[in-house]
């Protein structure tokens, strides 16, 4: 018996390594779809991409495949929700830096940072100095805006969208510990929600959307979880980069109230170089104008 148990558990180990390793060659694209009353301000459906967690990753020569992909969209908006780049020492940034740079030429690009982004910026000692700004000097003079604890308006037809880039203390992603977050933090670093306004929260860990939510946020863009590494149909994502099992919210959309997360599964992978069950994705959100029965 125990030789049979064995070699079912070699055969599995053996499946999840090579399926994982497949999933780690190629992305899909997710869409999801929202229809809100404040979206009676829209003439027409309006296209939000939402990209998260690259780690640097490449998708054919320079990313150019995943630029095509996304450009055949043709979005109103690209919105990051962080850590497209690896915050080690040495880790090289070019290939994201080349990529998101191209990413203008689209639409309009807002970047909100992940924690590798911040730990490069917040800790520039402990790696080659100098290595953030560079990466967000480069990328804003290509056009992208970068909020950092910062916020700005966008008009889609009527509506006017309030993206807002959130940036909480290093500390809230420390592993095997549990940081308590309140909407007045989210106030002091990004100021209050704008009630008349249709509130983006880009916010890298979702962990708090209860939290991004009583603050305001209509729609809050994460990512950070990387789908949970492996998916497990019914369950959902296995375990966070904090090393909490079975996560509530680690690669889906969540709809409470008009209001609304949408959790990227990543597109790159760190660490823990595996994806199974767990494609990498671009997401496609459609803002669909919204219409009295």
């Amino acid at each position: 018996m125990s030789r049979i148990v064995g070699t079912i558990f070699l055969v599995l180990l053996v499946i999840i390594l090579v399926e994982g390793k497949r999933e780690l060659g190629f992305f899909k694209i997710t869409r999801y779809s929202l229809q809100v009353p404040k979206f009676r301000l829209l003439d027409t459906e309006k296209k939000v991409v939402l990209l998260a967690d690259l780690h640097n990753k490449v998708y054919g020569e320079h990313n150019d495949e995943l630029f095509r992909a996304i450009r055949r969209e043709k979005p109103n908006l690209i919105l990051i929700a962080g850590d497209m780049l690896v915050g080690k020492e040495n880790s090289d940034f070019q290939e994201a830096l080349s990529f998101i740079a191209k990413l203008p030429s689209v639409c309009p690009v807002y970047y909100s940072l992940g924690n590798h982004e911040q730990r490069l910026k917040e800790s520039p000692w402990d790696y080659e100095r100098k290595i953030y700004y560079n990466y967000k000097n480069a990328l804003q003079k290509s056009g992208v805006h970068f909020l950092e604890n910062q916020a700005e308006d966008v008009m889609l037809d009527k509506l006017c969208v309030r993206i807002s880039g959130l940036e909480l203390p290093i500390i809230t992603y420390e592993k095997f510990k549990k940081h308590q977050v309140a909407p007045e933090d989210i106030s002091r670093c990004i100021q209050d929600a704008k009630k008349n306004k249709y509130n983006i929260l880009l916010a890298h860990n979702p962990v708090f959307f209860p939290v991004y939510k009583e603050w305001g946020a209509d729609l809050t863009l994460s990512g950070h979880l990387h789908g949970g590494i492996i998916r497990i149909p019914g369950l959902g994502g296995l375990i966070t980069p904090q090393a909490v099992l079975f996560p509530k919210y680690s690669g889906e959309m969540t709809q409470k109230d008009n209001q609304a997360l949408v959790v990227s599964k990543g597109l790159g992978t760190h660490t823990i170089n595996l994806r199974f069950c767990n494609n990498a994705e671009v997401v496609v959100i459609n803002l669909q104008p919204f219409k009295r029965e």
